[in-house]
């Protein structure tokens, strides 16, 4: 946005969405991914971040710098409860064995070749498998921190702590991100 000549505007500033459904539609499928990677399922993750965008609905009328704090937020809470009443489940109650849904997953990718297209599927299975050997607070932190690529302040709000526990566990999930992938290199 150029506001005269001569003066500059703030180019750190991401863009803000003009409405709450253009801004949850270009965040469904990240969302999607961080609710896979913390549930461990295709169709909780579906369920979670479905059940937060409708939530995000009822905060229609706050300002839009806010929203991607608050859903970010709200998708944690919801994954941290489905994740609660997963442990309670009978196990042989769920329609789908452990590690099913991994083979579920579609990789279809019409830009790229069969070999680049195969890397990518390979690291992106490395770093999923990796992610999920995080305690969860450093896979929420480096998730919304690098992947996400939130601030130091807008990870605190959505984490419910404060900007020094984010950047603890965000360090801490670099290092053993970086020792688990060191091979792949």
């Amino acid at each position: 946005m150029s506001t005269g000549p001569g003066q500059e505007t703030d180019i750190a500033t991401p863009p803000v969405a003009a409405s709450l459904d253009q801004f949850l539609a270009g965040l469904g499928t990240r969302a999607f991914r961080f609710a896979e990677a913390g549930l461990r399922s295709r169709d909780d993750a579906l369920d979670a971040v479905q059940d937060a965008m409708m939530k995000m609905l009822g905060y229609r009328d706050r300002p839009a710098a806010e929203w991607t704090p608050l859903f970010w937020s709200i998708l944690r809470r919801k994954i941290v409860d489905v994740q609660r009443r997963q442990r309670f489940r009978l196990r042989w109650l769920r329609p789908e064995a452990e590690g099913e849904g991994e083979a579920s997953l579609d990789w279809a990718d019409t830009g790229h070749g069969p070999a680049q297209s195969h890397e990518q599927r390979e690291a992106y299975a490395r770093l999923v498998q990796a992610l999920r050997g995080l305690p969860a607070r450093q896979r929420e932190a480096f998730t919304l921190r690098v992947l996400e690529e939130l601030d130091v302040a807008d990870t605190a709000r959505a984490m419910g702590c404060s900007e020094g526990s984010v950047k603890t566990h965000l360090s801490r999930a670099r290092d053993a991100l970086q020792k688990q992938l060191e091979e792949f290199r």
